[in-house]
């Protein structure tokens, strides 16, 4: 008869001796594996491609907001000890950056090109957006001294005089050798050996700054790097002369600090190897050129080489954030019965209570009287009689003429539309008359009155748009708007109480909202 052999029990202590081995060996697995990963990522940061905006988290505390893509509803996060912000979403802006690396103002310096001879005249325009009383900093480079008033030192960057450029050849005849002394801006004010800066704008004397806009600009680009940003000119004729790959002064542009110090060693050779050329922004784009860095575009930037009514541009701005303004000497003040500085101070207003939103077009349909609504917010609201699509409405009348002082739609690098030459197609223009934030509500108010101007008489059996006198627009601020994929804002009607009055919202378009009749 066979015995049973019986398998003895482990005991108790070596059990749990090979549980502890276990345990130890997928900890070391796991440590291993996470460290090697993270290794990994931090030899090749630019793999990461999860993108959150630089802004829409910078000020929260207890929790971290991250946009879903399209701009769609948000998911909220657990508490983080630190913010982290990932830069938008463009090839120049692949770092991780903390809420205190944001590019601010204080960050940037302008420098701003301007003559003894029209000083006079022209200081009044840096005086509607400079404020030296702020972490704002600037410097007005003159070709010699000017008399200063305590006002003036008061309200105006530091003024200098540009060094001695004599021993620089120019000989282009139908220009001034000045653009050599303008030229050199940059380079002088690197030499200065200025701290914490990031950026040098420049600009002219006339060019106005929307600097809330220039610094959410600024913020998609690593200024460590080489960064050549602004736009070329409304003409074509104007970028075939000189190039389409320059950056117009007027309108200013922007070049980041990394590549100031590298335009700084090498300008003054530069400059002398184009004696030929015209202007100073010639001479800045041929070293950049050498350099073999291209213009960046940003369409904000506007040096407006035309002449007459601005009112057709500034109407259909794109979407993009309003950056700069020039040239204000050759057209007309912005707003009627104003002047030109008058008419600035008039656009301060909602500069600053939503710079984001300033110029921004919105078009909806009044679609009990057949009527086509264009809002530009913190400008003017076109009432136009029948229905006309977004595809036209956003497109500038032309207000305007080229910069040869002729109506030629073809002179333009971008789509137009002629002004209406039927009577009842003639726009009713509502301009800015007031604006203020409506605390309780959060939410601004802006008042439109009517520009009175006669109108030609209408037979379509349509309602008359001149029974409106006031237009008024509830919107609210929008500080992270470029933080979004770019999209105009949509307008609704809102029900008025008095007759001559139109009341209109315009705020972020809601899901499966389209402009349409």
């Amino acid at each position: 008869m066979k015995s049973t052999q019986l398998t003895r029990p482990t005991p108790p202590a070596t059990a749990a001796a090979a549980t502890k081995l276990v345990l130890i060996l997928l900890v070391f697995f796991f440590s291993s594996t996470y460290l090697i990963y993270t290794l990994r990522l931090l030899s090749n940061p630019t793999t990461c491609h999860h993108i959150v905006s630089t802004t829409a988290v910078a000020n929260l505390t207890s929790t971290t907001t991250t946009p879903t893509l399209g701009g769609g509803s948000s998911i909220r996060s657990p508490k983080v000890s630190q913010t982290i912000l990932f830069v938008p979403d463009h090839p120049g802006a692949n770092k991780i950056v903390t809420a205190r690396d944001l590019t601010e103002i204080s960050h940037v310096v302008f420098g701003i090109a301007a003559s003894s001879k029209i000083w006079d005249r022209r200081k009044d325009y840096i005086k509607t957006w400079f404020r030296p009383h702020t972490m704002m900093r600037g410097f007005v480079w003159l070709d010699k001294r000017v008399v200063m008033s305590a006002e003036d030192h008061a309200t105006l960057p530091r003024i200098m005089v540009s060094g001695d450029t004599s021993r620089f050849e120019y000989r282009n005849k139908q220009g001034h050798r000045s653009a050599i002394r303008i030229a050199r801006i940059l380079a002088e004010m690197v030499r200065m050996g200025l701290e914490g800066v990031r950026w040098f704008v420049m600009g002219d004397d006339d060019t106005v700054f929307v600097t809330e806009n220039l610094v959410r600009v600024l913020r998609k680009y690593d200024y460590d790097k080489w960064w050549y940003v602004g736009s070329s000119s409304e003409s074509h004729l104007q970028n075939m002369y000189f190039s389409g790959g320059m950056a117009y002064g007027g309108g200013g542009f922007a070049v980041s600090y990394g590549l100031a110090k590298e335009m700084e060693r090498m300008q003054d050779r530069c400059i002398a190897r184009y004696p030929g050329l015209y202007g100073s922004d010639e001479r800045v784009q041929a070293c950049m050129a050498e350099l073999g860095v291209p213009l960046t575009r940003e369409s904000g930037f506007h040096q407006y080489d035309v002449y007459g009514n601005l009112f057709g541009l500034l109407a259909a701005h794109p979407v993009t954030p309003f950056v700069s303004l020039h040239h204000l000497d050759v057209v007309e003040p912005i707003f009627p019965n104003m002047s030109r500085v008058q008419a600035l101070e008039q656009l301060k207003i909602p500069m600053k209570i939503d710079p984001a939103g300033l110029m921004q077009q919105s078009i909806c349909y009044d679609r009990s009287r057949n009527w086509t609504i264009s809002v530009s917010w913190g400008f003017a609201v076109q009432l136009i009689r029948g229905v006309l699509s977004p595809r036209e409405m956003e497109m500038p009348t032309r207000t305007f003429l080229n910069w040869y002082r002729r109506a030629d739609y073809t002179a333009y690098a971008f789509n137009t539309r002629p002004v209406a030459r039927t009577p009842c197609l003639k726009p009713f223009v509502f301009y800015l008359s007031s604006a203020r934030m409506h605390s309780r509500i959060n939410r601004t108010v802006t008042e439109y009155s009517r520009h009175r101007v006669p109108h030609p008489p209408c037979r379509w059996k349509l309602a008359d748009p001149s029974s409106i006198q006031t237009i008024i627009v509830h919107k609210a601020p929008d500080p992270h708007l470029w933080d979004r994929a770019p999209r105009r804002n949509c307008c609704r009607m809102l029900k008025s109480t008095k007759n001559d009055r139109m009341m209109i919202d315009v705020g972020v378009c809601r899901e499966g909202e389209v402009t349409e009749l």
